[in-house]
């Protein structure tokens, strides 16, 4: 069984800041680091990490060769990636606070410049019963999901970021929703005020997609799985976050290897979430993932 990420890859321009720029305000940064990421880059490098056969299709420009060896290194079949030279590759100004959190401000360039052609021409490597992850930071979703459905791959979503293009995508062939609180609200265009109650916010989102699984992410309350037959809650590992940049890409990979195992969902869960807590205690998107090996023996 392979697995195909058909998405992002995008350089990441970190500047370390005390705190997120306000509207108006000029600060100095503390420093500039550039990172390979992307969120179809690092869920491929977190999906490879965790010991899956890992392919990654999109594009970039020139200027990110250097993330093909950043994927190759990790282990992903990067054949499908297509180099332009006439558009830069995707990239991000991502402001780090001292906090560990962050804003970004992402622009798609080569990202958005997927062309049908190249679709059909990755997909035919493809067929029943492969896995495909999707994001929205690529242009030409809907087609790829469209082609995947027809010849029977296994479809995983994880809507980020969230805009109108997510609400005109043929959702009824996800077979795995992965996503935020925020997101699933967007999704069944509802607005909550207070504790949000993710088992509930789940369901409703099983009942608007009956045929798919559901993941989904609640920051320091966890996360929760469900499907037709069960329902998993997953607590956090508290850990000293350093950058929190990759934590749900490397989380989606992380779970998705697991499934793509065999394994129970409840250990699929246990996983991500140590994958992902390790991956916040490191500078960097890519880098930050860890290894399966790292992510089973660590001691939290």
């Amino acid at each position: 069984m392979k697995v195909l990420c058909f998405g992002s890859l995008n350089i990441d321009y970190t500047y370390k800041v005390d705190h997120i720029l306000k509207k108006g305000e000029t600060l100095s940064s503390e420093s500039l680091q550039v990172f390979s990421g992307g969120k179809g880059l690092n869920q491929s490098v977190a999906l490879a990490k965790a010991g899956c056969d890992t392919y990654h299709a999109g594009a970039i420009g020139e200027d990110g060769r250097f993330l093909l060896e950043v994927m190759k290194e990790a282990g992903v079949h990067t054949e499908h990636v297509k180099i332009r030279d006439d558009v830069r590759s995707g990239n991000t100004i991502i402001q780090n606070d001292k906090e560990g959190d962050n804003c970004i401000l992402l622009y798609g360039g080569a990202n958005q410049s997927i062309e049908r052609a190249q679709v059909d021409e990755v997909l035919a490597g493809f067929g029943q019963g492969d896995f495909l992850i999707l994001q929205n930071e690529i242009n030409e979703v809907a087609y790829i999901m469209e082609k995947a459905h027809e010849i029977g791959m296994k479809i995983v979503l994880n809507p980020s970021p969230m805009n109108e293009k997510i609400l005109k995508l043929p959702l009824q062939y996800v077979d795995y929703f992965l996503l935020n609180e925020i997101e699933a609200g967007q999704i069944l265009n509802r607005e909550d005020s207070g504790e949000i109650d993710g088992i509930k916010l789940a369901g409703e989102l099983r009942e608007h997609f009956a045929g798919a699984a559901v993941v989904l992410t609640l920051g320091g309350a966890g996360s929760v799985y469900m499907d037709a037959q069960e329902t998993v809650r997953q607590s956090i590992y508290k850990v000293k976050a350093v950058d929190t940049t990759a934590a749900g890409d490397t989380f989606t990979g992380y779970f998705i290897a697991g499934i793509i195992k065999g394994l129970p969902v409840k250990e699929c869960m246990d996983m991500a979430s140590r994958a992902s807590a390790i991956a916040v205690t490191r500078p960097g998107a890519a880098p930050s993932i860890p290894l399966a090996a790292e992510v089973e023996s660590f001691v939290f």
